[in-house]
């Protein structure tokens, strides 16, 4: 079973989510929306997809209460395959499970601790579903 497949986000806390997007679209050329920037790619196993696979990157205000339990000012999204067998072999290695899995149109998300408490998000995507 394949585990992580690739990165599907970046998020991090700032004090100003706004004037952070408007520099990064100002001076590095992100094209941003209300929640961030989308990358959008082409996965090496699927070159002529109908939608192409995106990363997102997307900061959040600082007093986000979305990465808790961690209390790091940011979180890791991995793109994964099978979400649902995936979380349940990582409970049965001892893994902690923050949370129940939650289904969009875009995809699947279930979130994680790691050893040094960051909380990770896995997101089976339905990239799509945007």
């Amino acid at each position: 079973m394949k585990r992580v497949t690739g990165i599907g986000g970046i998020f991090f806390k700032t004090e100003d989510p706004k004037k952070l997007k408007d520099w990064y679209g100002k001076h590095l050329g992100f094209q941003v929306t209300d929640w961030g920037c989308s990358f959008l790619w082409n996965e090496v196993d699927n070159p002529n997809p109908k939608a192409p696979a995106r990363t997102e990157w997307s900061p959040f205000k600082s007093d986000t209460t979305y990465f808790q339990p961690s209390e790091k000012p940011f979180m890791f999204n991995y793109r994964v395959e099978n979400l649902v067998e995936l979380l349940k072999v990582l409970k049965e290695e001892g893994v902690t499970i923050v949370g129940e899995m939650q289904e969009y149109p875009y995809g699947k998300f279930g979130w994680i601790l790691d050893p040094d408490g960051n909380k990770i998000e896995l997101w089976e995507p339905i990239d799509g579903g945007f």
